[in-house]
């Protein structure tokens, strides 16, 4: 069998009652930490254009929630808005070895392809493992590096094929259906990484376009438009056409063992992944040796060698940021303020900080370098080597193994709770958050999960 038939008929076979109580659990944990980055991230300065885009060509009373707002819109507009609304404060979810972020699409068109249709928390269920399933796959691959080095960002391309996949279960389309709206996606995905060059918004629209292309893939593919049924190993399939290194026996390896949603990681750090190790290791120095700002001479950060084009290099933009996207892809930044403030959070990365004369000084201070020792595991871990010398010439140094949120170092789901009540705080009350949470800690139960995304709209 074909590679593209083989992934779309395990996905259409995939069903609750095979999954296991943790991979149940994963899902309801990993939708928790989705909507709390989702909700705080429609309050960004990324979302007001498209809230404004839905007001003017979509306005309804009736529609799927645009989260954090009273917006109705139809659910590929909802999904553009709440793609880049979760993308946008640099929370999400992550998949070490894909290198890309797979709830901001998944999570994001699950959510409004129920408005669509009655979907119960078991079909709900479904259809996000499989999501997380095929888009990482197809990160791992793609080879991410070298996705990455063709200028692509994977979390749309990836993003887009999955979000496909995860509409057409919840659309309950048959095997040729969900066929061809995987074939139709491949002609969607999209993201560009240029956005790197002036800290454009573009990287947030990436899971909003391909959350909603999902939604026009499975839609278009039921009303009997075909796609490609070799989209994925195809001479001009996916795998070749976006990475000159892909190897698409990876696709199917370890296919469900475990589900990918069971090495997904979640973020404390408000910036790029590639940054969670470093300030974790900033951290720990600075509170075991009680260390403040004024002690600092120098810092060493070693960093993965994928990482270094997005948060190390070039220099005059990494330790000269314009902006709020620039300081998120800044490992100078992000060190300083964590050297500065102990702790890297939505608080930290503000105009404020990045016209702070002391921040800008702090992050002169700061040096990031490459080191063979922590590339030997890479990309299946992403481990991180920190060194400090104060001005009294004593060193501190330390090796993060994992960084806090990866599946071997995990927040508490009562930690992960306290995330969530942080981010939505400013837009939900305690009794609206705690519907929210009762809701997903209930999922499996549900009858309709467009009960929970009504939860979701502005009190």
């Amino acid at each position: 069998m074909r590679l593209t038939k083989e992934i779309v008929q395990r996905c259409h076979d995939l069903s609750f009652n095979t999954l296991s109580e943790e991979v149940i659990d994963r899902v309801k944990y990993l939708l928790l930490d989705y909507i709390g980055v989702a909700v705080r991230g429609s309050l960004s300065e990324s979302s007001r254009p498209v809230h404004r885009f839905i007001r003017n060509v979509d306005k309804r009373e009736d529609g799927a929630v645009v989260f954090g707002t009273n917006i109705r819109a139809i659910p590929p507009y909802a999904a553009l808005a709440n793609g880049i609304a979760a993308h946008s404060v640099e929370l999400d979810d992550v998949v070490n070895e894909a290198s890309l972020h797979p709830a901001v699409a998944i999570m994001t068109a699950a959510v409004a392809a129920a408005n669509m249709i009655t979907c119960t928390g078991k079909e709900f269920i479904e259809a996000i493992v499989a999501g997380y399933e095929v888009t990482t796959k197809l990160g791992i691959a793609l080879d991410p590096a070298a996705h990455y080095a063709q200028g692509f960002h994977p979390t749309g391309t990836c993003g887009t094929m999955g979000a496909a996949i995860t509409v057409s279960k919840i659309l309950k389309s048959d095997q040729q259906s969900m066929l061809n709206a995987f074939g139709i996606a491949g002609s969607q995905a999209a993201g560009s990484m240029e956005f790197l060059t002036d800290g454009a918004f573009t990287k947030r629209f990436h899971p909003g376009w391909a959350a909603h292309s999902g939604i026009i893939a499975a839609c278009l593919a039921r009303e009997k438009l075909t796609g490609p049924s070799t989209i994925i190993e195809g001479r001009f399939g996916f795998l070749h056409a976006y990475s000159p290194k892909s190897n698409s026996s990876k696709v199917l390896e370890n296919w469900g063992n475990p589900y990918e949603v069971m090495r997904t990681s979640i973020k404390p750090h408000a910036c790029c992944r590639y940054k969670q190790g470093p300030i974790d290791g900033i951290l720990q120095i600075m509170h075991e040796n009680q260390l403040t700002a004024s002690d600092i001479e120098k810092v060493n950060l070693a960093i993965l060698k994928a990482g270094v084009p997005l948060i190390a290099e070039p220099e005059e933009i990494k330790y000269n940021p314009k902006s709020i996207v620039d300081a998120q892809f800044s490992m100078p930044f992000g060190a300083a303020v964590a050297i500065m403030f102990g702790k890297a959070t939505l608080d930290e990365y503000t105009m404020e900080n990045i016209a702070s004369v002391e921040v800008k000084s702090m992050m002169n201070k700061i040096y990031c370098v490459e080191d063979k020792e922590i590339e030997k595991e890479f990309p299946k871990k992403w481990p991180a080597l920190v060194t400090i010398i104060t001005k009294t010439r004593k060193k501190y140094s330390t090796k993060i193994e994992y960084p806090k949120g990866d599946p071997e170092n995990p927040f508490s789901w009562n930690e992960l709770i306290a995330k969530f009540q942080n981010l939505v705080s400013p837009v939900y009350s305690e009794t609206r958050q705690k519907q929210i949470l009762d809701n997903v800690r209930s999922l499996e139960q549900a009858e309709d999960i467009n009960n929970l995304s009504i939860l979701l709209a502005k009190e």
